[in-house]
């Protein structure tokens, strides 16, 4: 049986500003109060799930056991079609531990080789766990190109080197507000609609 969110806090499963931004922009609206779990001082759980689902799961699990709040974690990542759907769930991995996405980038570029295959999609898995262990998950895709080399400065991790099929500029070109329109995330987004509070009325209180 689903479960729906009821309004006050939650908190996100992530210590990347950049997603703490962007989720927090679209969960504002509903009534829902975020913190990161940076912000709180909750630690990373290692990743150790096979797939985008499994992982947002077990950080969702982790930071709503640790804080005792609702919480939402995301596990997205760039998948290459000739690399074999790689980096993947390891996305962030490739970007090591300093977070060096313009290393991930060329890293990527150069394990595809020079056989003009292009194509690469970015997933989303969007998962709320409860303290209790419950967890409602949702999955969201945009399929593209890879540019070589990155263009623009928008964005975070692989957006400069990933152009949105139907458009000419890549996710680091776009405006954020374009971007955050219509991507892997925002995609997942529209799936979790129904398990959050309705939409708050400007002068409500």
């Amino acid at each position: 049986m689903k479960r729906q969110l009821a309004p006050g806090r939650l908190v996100l499963a992530t210590h990347n500003p950049g997603k703490v931004v962007e989720l927090g922009e679209l969960l504002g609206p509903h009534g829902l109060d975020v913190v990161s779990a940076g912000a709180l001082g909750l630690p990373e759980p290692e990743e150790t799930g096979e797939t985008f689902v499994a992982n947002a799961e077990l950080k969702a699990r982790a930071a709503a056991t640790a804080s005792g709040l609702p919480a939402l974690a995301d596990d997205s990542g760039l998948c290459v079609d000739v690399l074999g759907g790689a980096p993947g769930i390891y996305s962030a991995r490739w970007a090591g531990p300093e977070k060096d996405f313009a290393a991930a980038m060329r890293k990527v570029h150069a394990a595809m080789g020079t056989d003009g295959t292009r194509t690469a999609h970015f997933v989303c898995a969007l998962s709320i766990a409860w303290p209790d262990g419950h967890c409602e998950t949702v999955e969201g895709r945009v399929d593209g190109r890879l540019v070589w080399p990155p263009r623009g400065d928008n964005g975070f991790g692989y957006d400069p080197m990933f152009q949105m099929d139907g458009r000419g500029l890549t996710y680091g070109e776009m405006p954020r507000a374009a971007k955050e329109a219509d991507n892997h995330r925002a995609r997942a987004f529209v799936k979790l609609l129904p398990l959050l509070p309705p939409l708050t009325r400007r002068g409500d209180a």
